[in-house]
C-alpha cells in the first residue's frame, strides 16, 4: 500500500514538474497590448471626470477604474513570476565565458532581452495601477462630497412658514407635471390593442398564483422536507428560517416581475414609466426581504421554530411594526424613483423626505413605547422576586434608540431633512441587516457543526476512511464555523455601508481582491492560495508520515531483533523527523525557502537559549535517552525515594508507574543529570538478601541447611545462580548469617522474601532455635563522678558495654 502511494505521489510530482515545460509551449500573452488598452481606458475615465456626472455615472466610472487596477495588478504579478523564472535560468547559465557553446550564449542573450522587456512592462503596469487608484480616490472624494451635501445641507424647517410657502408656490407646476406623467401612461394604455392584452392577463394570473397557492405550497413542501430529511433539530430550525426568508422575498418579487413583464409585453407601459417601474420592483423586493427577515426572526405563529431568544409576547406585539418598517423601506425607494421620473420640484422632494423621516421617527417611538410598556408589565410581575433579572443591557439599548429618535427629530425641526431621513433609514437598515446576519450566522454554525460532527454520516466516513479521531472532526467543524462567520461578518459590514454611497460592497471586494493577490511580508508573497496550498501540502505530508509510521511499527520493526524499548525509540525519532520534514515541505510550498527557514531557526535558537532552557534541556536529554538507552521501557528504576516501572519515554519526560498504580512524570534532564538506580539494566534477575543471628551454642550447619531448604521450597527462587547462606560474623556470643537467593525479576523479590522469612520463623521456632537480628553494640559514656548505671541486656543476646 505504501509503495502504491509513493508511486502515485511520484507520478503527481512528475506531472507537476512537466507543467512548466508545457506552459513554455504556449504563446506568451501580449502584455504590451494589454497595458495599452488599460492606459486608453484610464484616459477615457479621466476625461469623463471633467464633465458633470450623476451618481450612477460615478459608480460606473469607479467600477471601470477598479477593473483596470485589478487587471494591471494581475499583469504585474504575472510579469514578476516570469522575471523570477528568467532570473533563475540566467543563474543556471552563469556568467559568459570564452569558448562556451553558441547555443548557451544565444539563450543568455535572448533571456537578457526578455528580462529588460519584462522589467519595463512591470514598471508600467505598476504605474498604471497607481494611476487607477488615484482616479478611484478622486471618484470617492466626489461621492463623499455629494453625500455630505445631501446629509448636512440645510433647508427651511418644517416649523417655519417658508417651508410651506415654498410647497404652495411649486404645487401648481408639480401637479401639472404629475398630470402629464399620468396622461402619458393613460395614452399608452388607450393606444394598446386589447386583442394583445393577454400577456398582461397572464402576468396577473401568474402573480396571483405566486402570491397565493405557490407560496403556501412551497412553505408546506419545505417544512415537510425539513422534518423528514434534515439531520438535526438545529439544522431544521435554521433551514426553516432561511427558507421563510427565501420564499417571503421571492414570491412578491417574482409576482411583481411577472405583472410588470406581462404589462410591457402587452404594450401597456409608457417609456417614461419604465425607469420608475424598475425601481418600484426593487422597492417591492427590498420590502418583501425586510418583512421576511423580521418575520423569520420573530416567528410569531411558530414559536417552536424560533431561533432568536425572544418571548411569544414580544413576537406578537412587534410583528405589526415589522410590516410598517418594510412598507416604509419600500416607500422610500418608490417615492424617490417617482420624484426622479416625474421631475418634481425640490420643495416637493423635501416635503416627501420630511414625511418619510417623521414616519421613521414615529415608528421608532412607537416600538420604544411598546417595549417600555412590556418592561413595566414584566417588572410588575417580577416585583418581590429575589432572583428577578436585571435588564441593564436592554435599558441601555432602549436609551440609545430614544437618543437616535431625538437626534432625528431635532434635525428635522432644524431643517436638516436629509440627515433626519438618513438616521431613520440607518436605524431601519441596521435592524433588518442585523436580523438577517443573526439568522445566517446561526444557520452557518448549525450546518458546519452538524455536518462535521463525529456522529454524522460525513464524520463517520472521515473517521473510518481517513482514520481521523472524532475530536478532530468536531474541532474542524467548529473551526470552519468560526471562519465562515468571520467572513459573513466582513460582508455584513460592507453591506451596512451601502447607505453611505453604495461603495461599501465594491470596496470590500476590492480589498478581498488585493488580499487574494498576496501580501508582501519580508520578501515573501503570502496569499490565500499559497496558504491553502501549504495547508494541503502539510496534510499530504502528515498523511505520508502517518502511513510510513503505520508500516514502520506494524511491519518493519516487528521483523527486527529490537526489543519494545528499541522499537519505541526508533518510532519516536522517525515520527518527529517526519513531522519536521512535512512542516519544512509546507513552508517551502508557501514560498519560504530553505535558507529563510534556516534563518528563522537560528533566530529561534536565540530565544530558545534564553527563554526555553528547561524545555531544550529536557528535549536534548530525551534524545540522549532514546539513543543511549540507559533506561528502557519496562525497566524497574528508583528515582530518589520513588520506585516503579518505566511506562513511556518521550522527548520531554518519562512516565513511571509506581506500586500504588499512580504515574510519576519525571523530566528527562533529571534522569540524565542525577543518580538513578536501574535494577534491570545489566540483568533482569532480582536478588533476595536475608540477615539474621542465632546464639553461639546453636548448630550453625543445621541453621544453614534450614535456610537452604527454605530457598529450595520457594518456587520463585532460581536454581541458577544457586542460593547460598554464609556466616557473616560472630559478635557478642551470636552467629550472624547473610543469605542470598535470586529470582526472575526484582518485582518478584519482595513476595519471595516474605515467604522465605515466614517459613524460617516457623521452622526455627519448631527446632527451638532463637532467631534475632544482627547484633548491635550500645556504648554509654559517663562523666567523672556520675553513678554507673546497670548494664542493659541486648535483646539479640549481647551485652552493652559502658
Amino acid at each position: 500500500m505504501i509503495g502504491t502511494l509513493l508511486r502515485c505521489l511520484l507520478s503527481l510530482l512528475l506531472a507537476a514538474a512537466s507543467v512548466p515545460a508545457l506552459a513554455q509551449t504556449v504563446a506568451a500573452p501580449d502584455y504590451g497590448s494589454m497595458l495599452d488598452r488599460a492606459a486608453d481606458e484610464l484616459g477615457r475615465v479621466d476625461g469623463a471626470l471633467d464633465t458633470r456626472l450623476e451618481r450612477s455615472d460615478r459608480d460606473e466610472l469607479r467600477a471601470r477604474a477598479q477593473a483596470v487596477r485589478a487587471s494591471t495588478l494581475d499583469t504585474a504579478q504575472q510579469l514578476t513570476g516570469d522575471m523570477a523564472r528568467i532570473e533563475a535560468r540566467l543563474a543556471q547559465l552563469g556568467p559568459a565565458s570564452s569558448g562556451e557553446d553558441p547555443a548557451i550564449r544565444d539563450e543568455r542573450a535572448a533571456l537578457t532581452r526578455q528580462r529588460t522587456t519584462i522589467d519595463s512592462a512591470t514598471k508600467r503596469a505598476k504605474l498604471l495601477s497607481v494611476e487607477a487608484q488615484q482616479l478611484i480616490d478622486e471618484i470617492q472624494e466626489g461621492q463623499a462630497a455629494e453625500l455630505n451635501q445631501k446629509l448636512f445641507g440645510r433647508g427651511a424647517s418644517p416649523l417655519t412658514p417658508a417651508f410651506w410657502s415654498a410647497i404652495l408656490r411649486s404645487m401648481p407646476r408639480d401637479l401639472h407635471r404629475i398630470e402629464r406623467f399620468v396622461a402619458a401612461e393613460v395614452a399608452t394604455i388607450r393606444a394598446a390593442p386589447w386583442a394583445q392584452a393577454w400577456p398582461a392577463l397572464l402576468g396577473f394570473a401568474i402573480a396571483i398564483l405566486l402570491l397565493g397557492p405557490a407560496r403556501l405550497a412551497a412553505a408546506r413542501v419545505g417544512q415537510r422536507l425539513l422534518i423528514e430529511g434534515a439531520p438535526g433539530r438545529r439544522v431544521r430550525r435554521s433551514a426553516n428560517a432561511l427558507g421563510r426568508i427565501l420564499v417571503g422575498t421571492l414570491a412578491p418579487l417574482l409576482a411583481a416581475a411577472a405583472l410588470l413583464t406581462g404589462a410591457r409585453w402587452a404594450g401597456l407601459v409608457a417609456s417614461r414609466w419604465d425607469p420608475m417601474l424598475d425601481q418600484w420592483l426593487v422597492a417591492i423586493g427590498f420590502a418583501a426581504f425586510s418583512s421576511a427577515v423580521l418575520g423569520a426572526t420573530l416567528m410569531r405563529r411558530s414559536p417552536s421554530w424560533r431561533i432568536a431568544p425572544v418571548s411569544d409576547a414580544v413576537a406578537t406585539r412587534f410583528r405589526p411594526y415589522s410590516f410598517v418598517l418594510a412598507g416604509l423601506a419600500g416607500c422610500v425607494i418608490a417615492l424617490d424613483a417617482a420624484d426622479t421620473a416625474i421631475g418634481t420640484s425640490p420643495a416637493i422632494r423635501i416635503a416627501t423626505h420630511s414625511l418619510l423621516a417623521l414616519a421613521h421617527i414615529l415608528l421608532i417611538a412607537g416600538s420604544l413605547f411598546t417595549l417600555g410598556r412590556m418592561r413595566a408589565e414584566a417588572n410588575a410581575a417580577e416585583e418581590g422576586a429575589a432572583d428577578a433579572p436585571a435588564h441593564t443591557g436592554l435599558a441601555a439599548m432602549q436609551l440609545f434608540a430614544w437618543s437616535i429618535a431625538g437626534v432625528a427629530l431635532l434635525a428635522l425641526a432644524a431643517g436638516y431633512v436629509g440627515f433626519s431621513l438618513f438616521v431613520g433609514q440607518m436605524a431601519a437598515w441596521t435592524l433588518v441587516l442585523g436580523a438577517a446576519v443573526y439568522l445566517v450566522l446561526a444557520a452557518t454554525d448549525d450546518v458546519a457543526t452538524s455536518v462535521f460532527e463525529r456522529g454524522s454520516r460525513l464524520g463517520a466516513a472521515l473517521t473510518r476512511g481517513l482514520g481521523l479521531r472524532g475530536g478532530t472532526v468536531d474541532q474542524f467543524g467548529v473551526l470552519l464555523s468560526g471562519v465562515l462567520r468571520v467572513l459573513i461578518a466582513v460582508v455584513a459590514v460592507a453591506l451596512w455601508l451601502l447607505p453611505f454611497g453604495g461603495s461599501g460592497v465594491s470596496d470590500a471586494l476590492t480589498r478581498l481582491g488585493d488580499l487574494a493577490r498576496g501580501v508582501q511580508i519580508g520578501g515573501v508573497t503570502i496569499s490565500p492560495g499559497a496558504i491553502l496550498r501549504s495547508i494541503v501540502v502539510l496534510a499530504i505530508g502528515l498523511a505520508l508520515v502517518r502511513g510510513f509510521m503505520r508500516w514502520l511499527e506494524g511491519r518493519y520493526l516487528p521483523a527486527t531483533d529490537l526489543d519494545g524499548s528499541g522499537r519505541n525509540s526508533v518510532s519516536l525519532v522517525a515520527r518527529y523527523v517526519g513531522i519536521a520534514l512535512a512542516v519544512i515541505w509546507a513552508l517551502a510550498s508557501l514560498g519560504i525557502g530553505v535558507e529563510r527557514i534556516a534563518l528563522l531557526l537560528s533566530a529561534l535558537s536565540v530565544g530558545i537559549g534564553f527563554g526555553l532552557q528547561a524545555i531544550t534541556q529536557n528535549f536534548v536529554s530525551g534524545l540522549i535517552l532514546l539513543a543511549e538507552r540507559p533506561i528502557k521501557i519496562g525497566d524497574l528504576i528508583r528515582v530518589g525515594t520513588d520506585e516503579g516501572d518505566v511506562k513511556r519515554i518521550s522527548v520531554r519526560s518519562t512516565e513511571i508507574t509506581l506500586a500504588d498504580h499512580s504515574t510519576l512524570i519525571v523530566p528527562n534532564s533529571e534522569l540524565i543529570t542525577k543518580s538513578v538506580l536501574n535494577k534491570t539494566l545489566a540483568s533482569p534477575l532480582g536478588r533476595i538478601q536475608i540477615q539474621f543471628s542465632v546464639p553461639i551454642n546453636a548448630d550453625a550447619a543445621a541453621v544453614q541447611q534450614l535456610v537452604l531448604d527454605a530457598f529450595a521450597r520457594e518456587e520463585a527462587v532460581l536454581d541458577d545462580p544457586a542460593p547460598s547462606a554464609f556466616i557473616d560474623a560472630i559478635v557478642n556470643d551470636r552467629i550472624a548469617f547473610n543469605c542470598f537467593a535470586h529470582v526472575e525479576s526484582p518485582r518478584a523479590a519482595y513476595r519471595a522474601r516474605s515467604n522465605i522469612l515466614l517459613e524460617l520463623l516457623t521452622r526455627f521456632r519448631a527446632e527451638g532455635i532463637e532467631m534475632g537480628t544482627v547484633p548491635q553494640r550500645l556504648e554509654l559514656v559517663t562523666m567523672p563522678g556520675d553513678p554507673v548505671p546497670p548494664l542493659p541486656v541486648d535483646p539479640a543476646g549481647g551485652t552493652a558495654r559502658a
